[in-house]
């Protein structure tokens, strides 16, 4: 008995796990398609117009069958690439007008910069968030035009506390003279290096004793799929 219990233990197959980026996918799908319903036809007109244009091709040059063969795979990758980008509007859209929407972007950079969210809130929800990274410190502010009050504060603290650390300021905002929240990211990452990666650990290990607010981060997934990795 001992034996067949083991025989079928051994002849059963565990339940194979999804990749991870195709359950990124069809999460990116399922919200993008609630604030697009007409995705399924953008996707496939875009795959159809593709293709369309590859056969034309093949007629031209009297190889129809060849080109229109070739031309499968680059009308997946530009279908997936339009994808990626009508998401990534959806999840900004998404959140757009919370409170906390600027912080919920900086938080999702996952490499290269930390950020402490709310380290000043006002009773009109004016936010001012702190992110560090090579480029220095980095005090963003969303809500009114007096949130620059606060944002002057935090970068005399930061002038005092981490004193040689170069240190940004950045409003957020569709208005004029700010950053729209969809460009935030690579506004971040666009500012020149100016600190060691030795530089970076001593200031962080300061940065850390000073703490922020813990604010409800905006629902609704933020865009980190720019690439599908290779099976």
């Amino acid at each position: 008995m001992a034996r067949e219990k083991k025989a079928k233990v051994k002849g059963e197959k565990a339940p194979r796990k999804s990749p991870e980026w195709v359950k990124t996918l069809r999460q990116a799908y399922s919200v993008t398609r609630k604030a697009r319903p007409l995705l399924p036809v953008i996707l496939l007109s875009i795959f159809i117009v593709v293709m369309a244009i590859g056969f034309t091709l093949g007629l031209v040059i009297d190889r129809t069958l060849y080109i229109s063969l070739l031309t499968i795979p680059f009308a997946l990758v530009i279908t997936l690439f339009s994808f990626s980008r009508i998401a990534e509007r959806a999840a900004y859209s998404s959140i757009a007008g919370q409170v906390g929407a600027g912080a919920s972007v900086l938080m999702s950079i996952r490499k290269g910069w930390t950020t402490t969210a709310g380290v000043q809130v006002a009773r009109n929800q004016d936010l001012v968030h702190r992110s560090l990274g090579r480029a220095g410190v980095v005090i963003t502010g969303e809500g009114s035009n007096n949130v620059r009050v606060m944002m002057t504060d935090e970068r005399r603290k930061m002038e005092r506390f981490l004193s040689g650390v170069p240190v940004h300021e950045i409003l957020v905002g569709d208005e004029e003279g700010r950053i729209p929240l969809r460009k935030l990211q690579k506004h971040l990452k666009k500012l020149p290096k100016k600190l060691t990666k030795s530089q970076l650990r001593e200031a962080r290990a300061r940065e850390k004793s000073l703490g922020g607010m813990k604010l409800p981060m905006p629902k609704g997934p933020m865009p980190t799929m720019r690439k599908i990795p290779k099976r």
